[in-house]
């Protein structure tokens, strides 16, 4: 997959108090980047604790459910787009389903 946004992950982690973030987030960048996820089936396989919401995004629980990523997945181009890192208190305000 290629993964768009990479940046937007790497500028959450050095937010001063995020820095826990890092490693899990360089984690899931690099199986995500090497995946070949056609479905969000595929996804799930290999994230269990995900979630699969409306128009192809998908939750991951990043950092032991600390954090919330939000990544919309074109899955014909196997592109991911980074559409939202935060809190659970700040998804907790989002539309997860329009960001």
């Amino acid at each position: 997959m290629r993964i768009v946004a990479f940046r937007a992950l790497r500028e959450f982690w050095e937010t001063p108090g995020y820095g826990d973030s890092e490693q899990p987030l360089k984690s899931w960048y690099q199986i995500a980047r090497k995946a070949d996820w056609n479905t969000p089936q595929h996804v799930k396989d290999q994230f269990a604790n995900c979630s699969i919401v409306g128009d192809n995004r998908i939750v991951f629980n990043i950092a032991g459910n600390k954090y919330r990523l939000v990544v919309k997945f074109n899955y014909s181009y196997l592109m991911g787009y980074v559409r939202f890192i935060g809190t659970h208190a700040e998804y907790d305000q989002i539309d997860v389903e329009s960001v």
